[in-house]
């Protein structure tokens, strides 16, 4: 397995991958890798000739305050799960590699970018456009993957694909979970014992309002939201940033739940912000 830090390699491996003809998947990540991360990579490996997994902590979609200098690191323990999985090349930028000295062009995704996770932090999606406008510059990939988790930065990237003109693919894997409900996340490190098993209500509440739904006929929007708030609140350590179901494919808020939509929740224990979603279709 190849580990490559600087634009200049990463590039001439792509033009010597181009002439060989071989498909090339990319999943992007930045680090403290999880088996969420690791079902991306064995998905692009399955799918293509070549894989190519990036590690880059990005700073622009990191807002004053929050976490970019604690975010946990472990490049070697990265480094070691991804040598199983029959990836070829890690890209492992320095950050003045991605962000020379004086960089001031920046990616704008607009209005979706100042929703639901965008609401509480702003140019944290024009950070994520900028940076993955970059790695797709560099790597050229035939398709990228990306997580469910993070549902709303991939309704962002699809705009950014569609409206940019990239010839990518973009690939949405399913949520990843903990034996007990708890969607992986690099984040998770950051609970205490008490806070972690206080945070399981958020997938309980996301199956109660799935069976309310989809068993009891529920269809107002206001109604199952309220009934996801009572159970999230049930718990003293979770505040609540938002709760919302919208549209899959715009992410626009929905009155009234005919057909397909996701339920998207953000909440915090302690200092933990926890996002995750369910995707529901009526039809």
């Amino acid at each position: 397995m190849r580990i490559i830090k600087t634009i200049k390699e990463m590039q001439a491996l792509r033009t010597e991958l181009r002439s060989d003809g071989k498909s090339v998947g990319f999943v992007p990540t930045m680090g403290a890798l999880h088996d969420g991360h690791l079902s991306l990579v064995t998905k692009s490996v399955e799918d293509n000739d070549i894989t190519i997994v990036s590690i880059f902590v990005n700073p622009t979609q990191f807002g004053p305050g929050e976490d970019f200098n604690r975010y946990p690191k472990d490049h070697k323990g990265d480094i070691e799960k991804i040598s199983t999985l029959n990836v070829e090349t890690v890209f492992l930028p320095e950050i003045a590699e991605i962000y020379p000295k004086d960089f001031s062009t920046f990616i704008y995704v607009g209005g979706i970018g100042n929703i639901l996770c965008g609401a509480s932090r702003p140019d944290h999606f024009n950070g994520v456009g900028t940076v993955v406008t970059k790695l797709f510059n560099i790597i050229t990939p035939d398709r990228a993957y990306f997580g469910q988790k993070d549902f709303q930065q991939t309704v962002v990237i699809k705009k950014l694909v569609k409206e940019l003109g990239f010839n990518v693919e973009i690939v949405v894997c399913p949520i990843v979970r903990e034996s007990d409900g708890l969607a992986m996340s690099s984040r998770n490190v950051y609970l205490s014992k008490e806070e972690r098993n206080s945070a399981l209500i958020i997938y309980k509440a996301l199956q109660h309002a799935e069976d309310l739904i989809l068993s009891e006929g529920m269809n107002d929007s206001d109604s199952v939201k309220g009934e996801i708030e009572k159970l999230i609140k049930s718990e003293p350590l979770a505040k609540i940033a938002y709760i919302e179901i919208v549209d899959p494919r715009n992410l626009k808020s929905l009155t009234v739940i005919n057909e397909s939509a996701i339920i998207c929740i953000a909440v915090s224990f302690g200092s933990t912000r926890l996002i995750d979603n369910l995707i529901l279709n009526r039809q």
